[in-house]
Formats: structure tokens, sequence, C-alpha cells
């Protein structure tokens, strides 16, 4: 039998790494049948206390100074800065603050824009990686500890997912909020974390392990017919041989892994109607449909917190960034809406919130290729029912280059917020006590404000 292993991307690590750090691989190839007609609400059981995180990690590096722009009299400062790379005033999405100054968000997030006013969407600014609070002058004269190699893709993508700046860590902070709450699921033995592509560092926990689905990974589903039993039959036997080999048997024990949870989602499927919400048909898009249908299915697979992580690449925009940045962002825009569509038909709305992280932000003096370069704190999105959103929960950086938070000369903003308190206040929302916060994020006890007030 040919396992048809297709090459992919996973961002920060090789497929290697990949294969020894997930815990279980779904091959939606074989699946797919059984993930397309998934229930209506009204055939599972609601459970009022069933809470689902949803990351999408942007890859690359998100320009994060042109997805949140200020307007009114610091809209000349940052058009004159920006340069080639400015957004004109008039096409940006109008968005007040509560303190007053207004600011727009880029054109391509039009689809999410009303949630703004709505109060379901808030933007949390300047956040990144931190060891501490950060000043330029501590910065500058070495004075405290900050993350290893920082600007570096690889190493701030995996830093961004373990919450562990300056050790490296084989479990994610995704994944310890899992370990923290796996009772809350019991008796189920579905997976409580999820990853539909790309790098799940950040769902791997001690006690429990992520769930990758996976369209890479192409092993042909049994449609009754004796090629497909045989099929199965030689898999099997594949996975129960005991090659002797490490890497080997770490890959079988995940296929393996992979087939028992496809089984229990075709078996909560089974006989229904798929939803009726559309996605986009971008990678993104289908991430998240593939989310909505597992989340559709959540009664039946008895779970009450579940932790997805999706991505979406091409953010490292170092030449023609407007058009390139303009399209990544209204497809992360059409797909985050298409997926808060899918919550409403749901009935989860409130009970589900959807987040962007990258590993950094880039300059804000744009370089000679029309384009920007790695950078550090930038700004995130977080979208649903129980987000606290009309508002901008941080603290602005000063768009002066050389200025008190440019940690060089083209405006490399120092963060003003971490992701352990990013992190933490999903984390508390999510059902960590705050007491276990530090447990999670050990750099929390760091800060002397724990988390921000974006969550309801």
């Amino acid at each position: 039998m040919k396992l048809n292993f297709a090459k992919r991307n996973f961002p920060g690590q090789s497929r290697r790494e990949f294969l020894l750090k997930t815990g279980r691989v779904v091959s939606t190839v074989g699946a797919a049948a059984a993930l397309a007609p998934f229930g209506s609400v009204n055939a599972f059981a609601q459970s009022a206390d069933y809470k689902a995180m949803v990351c999408v990690f942007q890859f690359g590096g998100n320009d994060a100074n042109n997805m949140f722009v200020p307007m009114g009299a610091k809209y000349s400062t940052y058009a004159s800065i920006r340069g080639s790379v400015a957004i004109p005033q008039a096409s940006l999405l109008p968005v007040p603050t509560v303190a007053g100054d207004p600011f727009g968000l880029h054109p391509s997030l039009a689809p999410i824009h009303a949630h703004y006013a709505a109060k379901r969407l808030a933007v949390v600014s300047n956040v990144g990686m931190l060891v501490r609070p950060t000043t330029k002058a501590e910065y500058k004269s070495n004075s405290v500890p900050v993350p290893m190699n920082l600007f570096s893709h690889s190493d701030q993508q995996m830093q961004w997912q373990n919450a562990s700046p300056i050790a490296p860590s084989g479990t994610g902070w995704g994944g310890r909020i899992a370990d923290r709450l796996q009772g809350l699921n019991s008796p189920s033995n579905f997976p409580p974390s999820v990853a539909i592509s790309g790098n799940s560092l950040q769902l791997i926990g001690v006690e429990t392990k992520p769930t990758t689905v996976a369209d890479g990974f192409g092993i042909s589903g049994n449609d009754g017919s004796a090629a497909a039993n045989a099929r199965q039959a030689s898999l099997q036997e594949m996975l129960q041989f005991d090659s002797g080999v490490v890497l080997f048997q770490a890959a079988s024990t995940t296929l393996k892994d992979g087939i028992d949870v496809v089984k229990q989602i075709q078996d909560a499927a089974s006989g229904a109607p798929p939803l009726a919400t559309v996605f986009p048909g971008s990678g993104l898009g289908q991430q998240l449909a593939q989310v909505a249908r597992i989340v559709q299915i959540r009664a039946a697979l008895g779970m009450k917190r579940q932790i997805f992580f999706v991505s979406q690449g091409g953010y490292d925009t170092h030449d023609g960034q407007l058009p390139n940045h303009a399209n990544l962002l209204a497809d992360l825009a059409a797909s985050m809406q298409a997926f808060y569509n899918a919550t409403v038909e749901m009935s989860v709305t409130d009970q589900v919130a959807t987040f962007t992280e990258s590993e950094f932000n880039r300059t804000f003096q744009p370089n000679g290729n029309a384009g920007t370069d790695h950078a550090w704190g930038g700004h995130c999105l977080v979208l649903g029912g129980p987000v606290k959103g009309g508002d901008m929960f941080g603290t602005f950086p000063e768009l002066a280059l050389l200025g008190p938070d440019d940690s060089g000369s083209r405006g490399n903003w120092i963060p003003t917020t971490s992701l352990d308190q990013y992190g933490a206040t999903l984390a508390q929302w999510f059902g960590v006590h705050p007491i276990d916060l530090p447990l999670v994020f050990p750099n929390l006890v760091n800060f002397p404000v724990k988390t921000l007030p974006f969550m309801l």
C-alpha cells in the first residue's frame, strides 16, 4: 500500500519535528465524506458550559501598522513615515476608541468592520514577546532579559506558541491550558485541542496532545470495496508492526491515533445535514470550515472545552507589500466572518472567541522595495460574542522613529503588552483559575497587571 505524504510547509519546523511533536494526525482525505454531512444544531444536546478558543496564526510577520491606523492629527505622521506603503486615509474604516482617539481598520477588513461597533471585535495593541516589562533605556543598556533571537521567524513563531522566550519548551500555552481543564471534558477521550494545519506546538501539553487535521496526509477512505478493505488492512498491519525505529514508530502511533479520532468524528456526525454557512474556498476559509464542523458535533463528542489552531502564511512582505497584504487581510476577514456566521447558526456565538497571532510586526519605516522588514510589537484582533469589543486595549506606540517606543531607528516597537497578558486574558475567560495562570504562562509573574479587560 502506498501512503501519499504530500509535501507541506510547516512554518518554523521540519516535517520530522512536526511528526515528533504533534500528538495525532487525522487524514481528511479519507474522512472528507464523513466530515461533510454534519448534523444540524438541533440534532445534538446543547451545553451552556461549552467554550472554544480559535487561534488564527498569521505566519510571516503581519504588518499590524497598516491593520490598525491612527486617523485625525496623527495620520499625517503615519503617512509621512510610511511613504510607499501608507494606506490612504479615505480608504480606512473608522473605529473610535473610549479614549477618543480615532483609528481606522485596513479597508480589506470590511467584512468584520461592523463587529467593532457591535462590540464583538476588539483590538489589542502593541502585543509581543517579553520576559518582563521593558523600556527603551533598559533594552538599549541590556539591563533586562529579552526574548532569544528577536526578529527571527522560526524562533518567534515558537515563542509565541510556547510562551517561553528565553528557554526551549516542548509544550505550548494552549496545551497547558488543556492540561488544566481536561477534567471538564471527562469522560470523553476526544482530543481537547485540534490543529487544522501548520505548526501546532501551541497545542501540545504535558498531559494532553493535539490532533492535527491535515489534507496533506493522504490515506484513502474505506468505501466498503474489496480494494478499500485491503488498503485499510494493510495500513493497520503497518501501524502495528514494531519497526524498532523511533521516528517511524512515532509516526505510526500518530497515524493510528488519528484513525481512532476519525472514527469518533464519523460516529458523531453520522447521518446529519451540513452547515448552511458558506466559507471561502481559500486555505484559511476551509480550515475554519473544518473547525466549525467539529464544533457542530461538540455535544456528540462529549466536549465542553476545545482549542483550535489554524494558520495563514504569506505575511513576510519585504517587497510589493500593499497588494499582497491587502489580499491576505481580505481572506482573513472573509474567513473570520464566515466562521462567526457559523457560530450564529450553531447558537454558540457567546461561547466562541477567535483571535489572531503573528510572530512579529513589521518596521514602521518601509524599505526600498515598497515593503517592510522584521520588527517586534504589533496589534491583534479578537472576535466573538464573549469579546468586550468596540475599543482598543493596551497602549498604542508613539509613531516616532528613534522615539520612546522604537527599539531601533525604523519604528521597531517595544511591546507594551506581553503575549502572557494577552493569552492569560483568554485563558481566564476559558476557565483557567487565576491562581493557575502562571502554570500556563511562567513569565506572567513579572507583570503587575496580569490580564486585560477585553473579554466579558
